[in-house]
């Protein structure tokens, strides 16, 4: 019989990966292969995407996309999350984690089923001077917003609820630089002050917009409808991300910091989570098993990677 825990890592599981069991028919090809991947072992890229912060950079990351009208056009738009949230959410997942585990061949084909999808992402949006413009999944700038947003956000919440970086945040910021190019962003910030920059390139532009589409998408993601023993750990997960944005996100996306210790509870929650699913993903543990295959020696450089488990299954 079940255990409540079981039932509990079980909701956990399909809510991240589509299976109950956290290990999707694509985890087995993770093993395949003969390379070590684009970053392996020992990189801050498996160092921040093996940490439970994941969870609330997730969440973070969605609510920072929303703030481009473009970006917002294609949700709105194109988008199944509404019909099928937990899905796209599996979707995005599948692509985070085989990018960060799986060998190069299969990153790249993985991305370029992003990218095939990106292509019937199409029409048109008003900016933040209302003023009609097309917009394509593929453009340019949209990219390289949903590529700073995803960048930043992992970035932000590992730094305040993980551990140490190998290399620091200029390692993560240039190495998920990869990750960008592959699914066709330009010029990807290479190190952290680049990302900064970037940003505010977005602000200070007047790029920026919020509207009743961004405060639709901001009550879906504050009230998903996720099963409801998963909803009191979400809440507390979601506060987090709140507090983890910059103040000029918050007043645009139209959500204050609690006055409650966020920071604190996220914490907590985070470490039920851990102890949930415990030290590693199926994942890391298929990128291992064929690493080892393959007789893969780490760079003299390479530090130890983080032993925690991502949400990327």
């Amino acid at each position: 019989m079940a255990t409540r825990k079981d039932r509990s890592r079980s909701r956990l599981l399909a809510a991240l990966s589509g299976t109950h069991d956290g290990r999707p028919a694509w985890v087995d090809r993770i093993e395949e292969g003969d390379d070590a991947g684009f970053f392996g072992p020992g990189s801050a890229a498996w160092a921040v995407h093996g940490g439970m912060p994941t969870l609330v950079a997730g969440i973070r990351a969605l609510l920072v996309q929303t703030l481009h009208p473009g970006a917002m056009a294609g949700v709105h738009d194109h988008s199944r999350f509404g019909e099928d949230p937990l899905g796209r959410l599996a979707g995005t997942i599948q692509w985070l984690t085989i990018v960060t585990y799986a060998d190069t061949v299969f990153a790249t084909e993985e991305s370029a089923r992003v990218g095939r999808y990106h292509s019937r992402v199409v029409g048109t949006y008003l900016d933040a001077h209302e003023v009609e413009r097309p917009y394509a999944a593929g453009d340019p700038e949209l990219l390289a917003w949903v590529h700073l947003a995803f960048t930043d956000s992992f970035l932000a919440c590992h730094t305040i609820w993980g551990g140490a970086i190998p290399g620091g945040a200029d390692a993560y910021v240039r190495e998920w630089a990869t990750a960008g190019e592959l699914v066709g962003v330009e010029s990807p910030p290479r190190s952290e002050q680049q990302l900064r920059d970037q940003l505010a390139a977005f602000s200070n532009d007047g790029v920026l917009k919020s509207d009743e589409r961004v405060a639709e998408a901001v009550r879906f993601i504050r009230h998903p409808p996720l099963p409801k023993p998963m909803l009191p750990a979400y809440r507390v997960l979601f506060a987090g991300a709140v507090a983890s944005l910059p103040a000029d996100y918050r007043r645009l996306l139209g959500l204050r910091r609690s006055r409650l210790p966020v920071v604190w509870a996220t914490a907590r929650a985070l470490g039920v989570v851990h102890r949930l699913l415990g030290r590693r993903s199926p994942s890391e543990d298929a990128a291992r098993a064929r690493i080892a295959r393959i007789g893969w020696v780490p760079p003299v450089d390479s530090t130890s990677p983080q032993q925690t488990h991502t949400t990327a299954d």
